[in-house]
């Protein structure tokens, strides 16, 4: 489980990085913006959020793997 300040972080960071992308590079990039977005609105709904099970396994700080 990793604090939810972390996943927030990164998910704003991934939203703003994707938007400069998508105004500076090519406009395809606006549509890792909407997964980040669809991705967050169904974590919100089942509780499961695959970066947070990505940063747990890396060993991120504020995240550790969750024993069942």
């Amino acid at each position: 489980m990793c604090a939810d300040q972390v996943i927030r972080r990164f998910a704003g960071v991934f939203i703003l990085l994707s938007v400069a992308l998508g105004t500076w590079v090519n406009p395809w990039w606006y549509a890792f913006t909407a997964f980040v977005g669809l991705n967050l609105l169904q974590s919100s709904f089942t509780n499961f959020c695959p970066l947070e099970k990505v940063l747990a396994r890396v060993g991120f700080p504020g995240c550790r793997v969750q024993s069942r």
